[in-house]
């Protein structure tokens, strides 16, 4: 009886692997009735063997899964006698969760099918890790929009959909508006927390056809599909200025910010995706040339007008390793008794094919760039140099002011930068001047206040230039250490035909001496304004072209000698 004892282990053994397996077993006879199943089946799936003994197992199916695998599953299995794949089943409870199923078609020694063997796991932990690692690879993390990546392949859809039905598409590059100034302020975290509201509008303001992506920072992007013409993306474009323009409550405080939009249209501006996002985004700097919380269609002009930019910055970039860069300098006048009383800096480009360039045509490059900072810092250098060159040879400079941007004022360095060129030139209190945008001032108080508290400590003398222009709370402008105000050009240049300009010069030169503060008038061109601004209103010191234009610095030695007074 040993080959019998064999057979019966034999047989053991299967049953017990049958019954044990972690995986759902189900046999069926050759008409496709349930005859066996084991422990795992009722647990993955609810169901004993006596509630479906005899039964179809089509009874598990969910109706999800589309027709086609069962059709490749019976051709396979008639074929080839075995077929694997996915399948959704419902639960007895209800609930429809994925499987992996492989099934064999068991035959006997003549070739007749005897009974279908299959087994399955539920696979809803590895469908579930699956399309969080999809999301994750084709969505932005933070707001939940399409990322770049999964950005451009969209694209590429639409377009080709454009394409095929002869239709328009327009792509949106969105830019927020001081956002980096509400980031920094405020914190990461109110940032994020505004990135997640601006998703939600825009998601709001556009169609579901519609693309909404996240670039990356505070940089979007709405790609229309099927668009019908150029005033209809104008009209989606104001929605959603409209939409990101209202106020912010984040946190319990009330955040302001606005959108920069470009706008590109397919086919027009370009036949693929890139094209597009490239003339988007040029559209989107010249939004922001406009004074920004607008939008704006992408024109040949505005290309022109970009690769000048990009030529210009690199040519600056040069220009600074070259030692291309001039300082001139204008006077300031006392007004009483027109004397000489100090210079303002003023930087000059002399550039080897083009000649002077005025500040207007590279300023604004640097300052988008981030040359600015090493721009300041020349002009610091260069005129503390020229200062000490001045008492050195004994021409009666008193004083000679320098411009700082924005961006040298939230440099940490900056302190150090000034005490080390004023020790390194063996300058005088009251000999340099350091003149701060209002904007710029005001952008941050608390921290211009200490900083330019540093500053005084060092001697310098401080002015707030372009009063007027910006938006000033006197509550901080009384805590600022500073000695000047610089009254704006823009407001002289009309006080003799407009009564509000003439007005508004009046009363800042009274507030200012209430305060104790000099104010400078710029822009000084005619004697009637002079007369106006020094004898009407005694403002305490002048500047413009009805004195002098600014000039090189033999240039001032040479218009010293003709007006023979100093301050």
């Amino acid at each position: 009886i040993t080959a019998r004892r064999s057979t019966e282990a034999t047989l053991d053994l299967y049953a017990n692997v049958f019954r044990h397996s972690s995986e759902g077993t189900i046999i069926t006879d050759a008409d496709n009735r349930i005859v066996a199943v084991n422990e795992a089946f009722t647990r993955l799936t609810g169901y004993t063997l006596e509630e479906v003994f005899g039964k179809d197992p089509r009874l598990l199916a969910s109706g999800k899964s589309p027709p086609e695998p069962y059709r490749d599953m019976w051709a396979a299995l008639d074929s080839r006698g075995y077929w694997q794949g996915e399948l959704w089943d419902r639960h007895k409870d209800g609930h429809v969760y994925p499987k992996w199923i492989a099934i064999t078609r068991l035959r006997s020694r003549s070739g007749k099918t005897t009974h279908f063997f299959a087994s399955f796991t539920d696979i809803s932990e590895r469908k579930e890790m699956d399309e969080r690692i999809s999301r994750l690879a084709h969505h932005d993390p933070l707001t939940g929009l399409f990322n770049r990546f999964s950005l451009q392949g969209r694209l590429d859809q639409i377009l080709l959909t454009a394409h095929r039905e002869g239709r328009q598409a327009a792509v949106m590059f969105i830019d927020m508006d001081h956002f980096k100034a509400i980031k920094d302020t405020l914190g990461h975290h109110v940032g994020d927390h505004l990135l997640i509201e601006v998703a939600r509008r825009l998601r709001d303001a556009v169609r579901e056809s519609d693309i909404v992506a996240r670039a990356g920072g505070d940089e979007f992007v709405v790609v229309l599909a099927g668009i019908e013409s150029d005033a209809s993306v104008a009209a989606v474009a104001e929605k959603i200025v409209d939409a990101l323009g209202e106020t912010y409550r984040i946190n319990n405080q009330e955040l302001h910010s606005s959108p920069s939009i470009g706008i590109s249209v397919y086919p027009a501006n370009g036949a693929d995706g890139p094209a597009l996002m490239k003339c988007a985004d040029t559209a989107m700097y010249h939004a922001k040339a406009q004074g920004r919380n607008n939008f704006q269609f992408f024109t040949e002009e505005m290309t022109a007008s970009a690769t000048r930019r990009l030529q210009i910055e690199n040519d600056l970039r040069r220009a600074l390793a070259e030692n291309q860069l001039v300082l001139h300098y204008q006077p300031q006048i006392d007004a009483r008794p027109e004397a000489l009383c100090g210079v303002e800096a003023l930087v000059r480009w002399q550039h080897p094919d083009e000649g002077l360039v005025p500040p207007d045509s590279f300023i604004p490059v640097a300052e988008e760039s981030g040359l600015i900072v090493p721009l300041g810092e020349w002009v610091l250098e260069e005129a503390c140099r020229q200062m000490a060159e001045w008492k050195a040879n004994g021409i009666p400079v008193p004083h000679v002011a320098v411009n700082l941007s924005a961006h040298q004022l939230k440099s940490p360095e900056l302190v150090a930068r000034v005490a080390a060129a004023i020790s390194r030139h063996e300058l005088l209190p009251g000999e340099l001047g350091l003149e701060v945008t209002e904007t710029a001032a005001m952008a941050d108080p608390e921290h211009a206040i200490t900083l330019l508290h540093a500053l005084g400590d060092l001697g310098v003398v401080l002015a707030i230039d372009d009063f007027g222009t910006g938006y000033s709370s006197l509550a901080y402008l009384k805590r600022l250490p500073i000695r000047v105000l610089k009254l704006d050009r823009s407001f002289v240049q009309d006080i003799e035909t407009d009564d509000d300009d003439a007005a508004i010069c009046a009363a800042t030169i009274a507030l200012a001496h209430t305060l104790d503060i000099q104010v400078v008038a710029e822009g000084v061109e005619t004697e009637a304004q002079r007369y106006f601004l020094s004898t009407v209103h005694h403002c305490d010191k002048l500047q413009g072209y009805f004195f002098s234009r600014p000039l090189p610095a033999a240039g001032i030695e040479e218009w010293l000698s003709t007006i023979g007074r100093v301050a």
